[in-house]
């Protein structure tokens, strides 16, 4: 069994949850740092960790860690690596870099620099080199600068992991599949109680939850980058994928409740839940949130409230907050709520008191999961 050096990427303020899952998978020598881990693990971890990872955006295999300090450093640790042993010349690729810290001048430059180093390999040994294809390459490589090392990875991932195969590649969420799935495991939701999105747009929280509920991968149904790389062990990445279909529940109704003031958003989310397979697992209904009565006496609300797009002029969301607040306090007794917004007006407009502030990145855009606690008497702040 040879382990590997890796490294899974997540949105910020997961890190946590994502060693939870590595560890689940088998991975050792785990490591958070922002924006990810790092691990050791041979093939069964990497490939459980793409399939079952709900909160991972991607599992980088690590080739070469090295001190650096010009793009030369960077080109010749780069043409180093053996790159027939992990792809064909035949096979398109794709290069990019993200950096902390970096002292080069460009990191586009520095791009070009690996992508040279990588094609010069290949044409040196083979007296072809690979094409170029950043839409959709056979093998992605990734690289990363801090202020004085150069780290060098095969992405075994392929498409970013949060893109489920249920969504399509025409349908673009307002919170990303991974960020959904983090924030449903912060919640502490275990699956069986209650779950609720009052304001559902197209469905994701309740896409997420179903596939929890049910032990669904969330990557049951899409490919992955390791797939196309010399090495790839078909026979247990099938018993693998084998033995998370055999855990899979029956896709009957569960309490996972869905509601939206837009039939428009309505239809969206029931065609993601209906490409995912999960139309009987989740009920819709089309309500208003300040009306809508809870569908249980207890359980757990999880939503991305209306933003200042999505809701029209900016007085309007400020006198909405308040009503939502009221709602909460005269129905939702009993039930843990969780917000996610970029809109830290919440936070004072709504008029509870916040349990728990989490900071989180959806993308690059930096938001707060505010958690209440509705608990008929209290919350209420004074006046």
């Amino acid at each position: 069994m040879q382990l590997h050096a890796m490294f899974a990427t997540c949105p910020r303020g997961l890190e946590p949850v994502l060693v939870e899952e590595l560890a689940r998978a088998g991975a050792t020598d785990i490591a958070a740092t922002g924006g990810g881990a790092s691990f050791a693990g041979d093939y069964a971890v990497c490939y459980r960790a793409n399939l079952e990872s709900r909160v991972a955006t991607r599992v980088l295999l690590r080739l070469a860690h090295v001190p650096y300090r010009t793009e030369q450093h960077v080109y010749d640790a780069a043409r180093a690596i053996p790159w027939r042993e992990w792809f064909d010349v035949r096979q398109s690729i794709r290069v990019d870099v993200n950096a902390t810290r970096c002292p080069l001048k460009s990191l586009d430059f520095a791009t070009l620099r690996i992508k040279d180093a990588v094609c010069d390999r290949f044409r040196d040994e083979t007296g072809v080199r690979p094409d170029v294809d950043t839409r959709e390459p056979d093998v992605r490589i990734a690289g990363y600068l801090d202020a004085t090392h150069f780290t060098l990875y095969l992405d075994t991932s392929g498409e970013p992991l949060h893109r489920r195969a249920y969504r399509g590649r025409t349908g673009e969420a307002p919170i990303r599949e991974n960020l959904a799935a983090g924030i449903i495991a912060l919640a502490g939701w275990d699956g069986v109680e209650p779950f609720l999105d009052p304001m559902c747009g197209s469905g994701t929280f309740l896409v997420e939850a179903a596939l929890i509920a049910l032990d669904i991968a969330p990557g049951s149904r899409r490919s992955f980058g390791f797939e196309r790389l010399h090495g790839f062990d078909a026979p247990l990445w099938q018993r693998i994928r084998d033995a998370a279909r055999a855990r899979e529940r029956p896709r009957d109704a569960r309490p996972i409740f869905g509601a939206d003031l837009y039939g428009e958003a309505l239809k969206t989310a029931r065609t993601s839940l209906e490409a995912a397979g999960l139309a009987e697992v989740v009920s819709l209904k089309q309500a208003n949130v300040l009306e809508l009565p809870p569908p249980a006496a207890g359980g757990v609300m999880v939503t991305n409230p209306p933003y200042g797009v999505r809701m029209g002029e900016d007085e309007d969301l400020a006198a909405f907050y308040p009503k939502l607040g009221d709602a909460l306090k005269a129905r939702y007794a009993g039930w843990r709520c969780f917000f996610i917004t970029s809109d830290l007006r919440l936070a004072k407009l709504i008029g509870l008191k916040a349990s728990r502030r989490t900071p989180l990145f959806n993308g690059t855009l930096e938001c707060r999961l505010f958690e209440y606690r509705m608990v008929s008497g209290t919350m209420r702040r004074p006046a």
